[in-house]
Parts: C-alpha cells; sequence; structure tokens
C-alpha cells in the first residue's frame, strides 16, 4: 500500500510541475490517458530514483559535501530527463524539454511538492 500511495503523491507532483512549467508536457488525447501516464512516469521515475541516486550520491560524495548539497539539484534533474527519455522510448507522452532550468526546477518542484503531500498523508509507523 505504501508504494501506490507514494506513487501516486509523485504523480500528482509531476502533474504540479507540468501545470507550473512549460518545458514539462503531457500530450494525452484524454484526462484518463493523462492520469494513466502521470502513474507510470511516476513509476520510473521511482525507479530510477531508487536506483540511480545512491550511486550518485556515492560517487560524488565530495561534491554534495563541497557544495553543501546543492549538487542535488542537478543530479535531479539530471535524473528527471532521463526518466522523460525513457518515457519517450516507452512511448509515453511525457516529455522534459531541456536541462536548464526547465529539468532542474522541474525536479525542485517535484520534490517540494511531494514533500508536502508527504506530510499529509498518513505513515504507516505512526
Amino acid at each position: 500500500m505504501k508504494f501506490v500511495i507514494r506513487t501516486v503523491i509523485t504523480a500528482l507532483a509531476l502533474w504540479i510541475s507540468t501545470l507550473i512549467l512549460d518545458g514539462i508536457t503531457v500530450n494525452a488525447a484524454s484526462k484518463p490517458k493523462e492520469i494513466g501516464t502521470l502513474l507510470a512516469v511516476a513509476v520510473i521515475f521511482g525507479v530510477v530514483n531508487g536506483i540511480l541516486q545512491p550511486i550518485a550520491k556515492s560517487i560524488g560524495c565530495g561534491l554534495y559535501v563541497l557544495t553543501l548539497g546543492l549538487i542535488s539539484l542537478v543530479v535531479n534533474g539530471l535524473l528527471l530527463l532521463l526518466t522523460s527519455w525513457i518515457s519517450g522510448k516507452l512511448t509515453l507522452p511525457f516529455h522534459v524539454d531541456k536541462f536548464w532550468p526547465t529539468a532542474v526546477l522541474g525536479a525542485l518542484i517535484i520534490g517540494i511538492v511531494s514533500w508536502a503531500l508527504s506530510l499529509v498523508v498518513p505513515d504507516d509507523k505512526k
């Protein structure tokens, strides 16, 4: 159940980023297809983050310390671009135009919205 909740939260964050930024688009023909696309992209984004982010943190730990963690914005932007590329290969109508500022700001918006929605959703541990 936790996976489903995290996926829905990420899909909502992706949807909000498409509303705020012109460079992140979902070109689905109907609302149900748009929702399905956002859910599929949320799963892809979760898998990409789950696999590659720990590797990036391990390899670039010096940069994380040197930049006081600001390099994470760049890493998250690159992971969002990779998610867009994978979505394109899977013929999902999700696209991120460019790295700067679209992917970086999009990753920042997704992170903030996901964090805020996670505060609202009850946690299993409580």
